[in-house]
């Protein structure tokens, strides 16, 4: 649907320019890191730009999927090998709908499938502070198991340091994970194209808000849970209905309004989503509008975005709908030309309103 406020020739100058300034390397002037730079918004961006990438600099690394892609000789007709990794930090460990362990497998499973993978293995290190519960840790260890055998994923190796009292947080843990690519299928900000549509598998902003809710020092009570789940399924039925689907990406840290952003930027074009098609279940809006925050830009980790061609928008989103996990699945919005390397809100009232990048970081610690 085109929006319904159709853009005059001076706002669309406008849009234009900013444009042309939000497509600009994100510039990094800190001397001290801090929490803004791990909410995933700009100044996590200006962190990974300007000392990562530029640290590592290859080509790999420049592509900013959610695991990196390769190819190797001694993999068969022309599959390639992707790999991922991710650390835990989430205060408190468990809250509703999940744990650390349960969310450590389940990201790294993600961010492998949305770049295309079957996810095969992963790896398991724990720091663990002085003092944690062994009763704790094994209930983690348990989580962990369950939720890599629901993917269909073994714990193949890992390792454990022990910190003295005070020096974590109780537990933190790192997975990385490795996948199969198929030959053949290639996923990617360059395959997008004007007019494909945008896929988004669930509701958004329960993760983060769950989080918020747990740690208990907020005077709201409210019953929302953790969306944590393995998406690989869901993310195979996809691209069996929708073979040409362009590009995917797990909706973590900064949210739906981030992703959507890193898109625009990586392709140049402009993507326009309708504000009533997101889901945003009553309970989690009701406590983001009490604490002053853009559901946009909460943190999920179960919901994933993919980019599809237009004829096959319809076929993808019924192969979601159909999983356990993919009920509430939607086609949000669509790609455009104009306005270029920004994302444009088409309100309920018809209006549009600009969606920039999540700047600094309202909710420290949600994965």
């Amino acid at each position: 649907m085109e929006p319904k406020n159709r853009l005059n020739d001076n706002e669309a100058e406008v849009n234009s320019r900013i444009g042309q300034v939000r497509s600009r390397r994100p510039r990094f002037t800190d001397d001290h890191v801090t929490l803004a730079h791990g909410a995933g918004g700009k100044a996590s961006a200006a962190l990974v730009d300007s000392v990562f990438l530029d640290g590592y600099g290859n080509d790999v690394l420049a592509e900013m999927g959610d695991a990196g892609v390769v190819s190797l000789p001694e993999l068969v007709d022309g599959a390639r090998l992707a790999m991922s990794t991710d650390s835990y930090v989430v205060s408190p460990i468990q809250f509703p709908g999940g744990s650390i362990g349960e969310l450590a497998v389940n990201g790294t499973v993600n961010d492998l499938a949305v770049s295309g993978a079957v996810p095969t293995a992963i790896s398991a290190a724990f720091v663990i502070e002085e003092g944690l519960s062994v009763e704790v840790l094994r209930r983690e260890v348990a989580a962990m198991r369950a939720a890599a055998e629901a993917a269909g994923v073994r714990i193949i190796t890992g390792d454990t340091k022990v910190v003295a009292r005070g020096a974590a947080d109780q537990l933190f843990i790192t997975t990385a994970g490795v996948g199969i690519v198929p030959a053949g299928r290639k996923l990617g900000a360059a395959q997008v194209q004007r007019g494909d549509k945008i896929l988004l598998s669930g509701a958004i902003a329960d993760h983060g808000m769950a989080v918020m809710m747990a740690r208990g020092d907020l005077a709201i009570d409210a019953p929302i849970e953790s969306d944590t789940r393995a998406v690989n399924h869901m993310v195979a039925a996809l691209l069996e209905a929708a073979p040409n689907t362009r590009w995917m990406r797990d909706a973590t840290r900064g949210g739906l309004g981030t992703v959507l952003n890193e898109l625009a930027q990586a392709t140049g074009l402009g993507v326009v989503v309708e504000d009533e098609a997101i889901r945003v279940h009553d309970m989690t809006r009701g406590a983001c509008d009490m604490l002053g925050i853009d559901p946009l830009y909460v943190a999920n980790e179960g919901t994933f975005v993919a980019i599809v061609p237009a004829d096959e928008a319809e076929a993808a989103l019924a192969a979601v709908q159909a999983l356990p996990g993919g009920e509430e699945a939607g086609l949000v919005g669509r790609i455009v030309l104009e306005p270029a390397s920004s994302v444009v809100l088409v309100t309920g009232f018809g209006g549009t309103r600009m969606v920039d990048m999540l700047v600094g970081d309202p909710l420290p610690r949600i994965c």
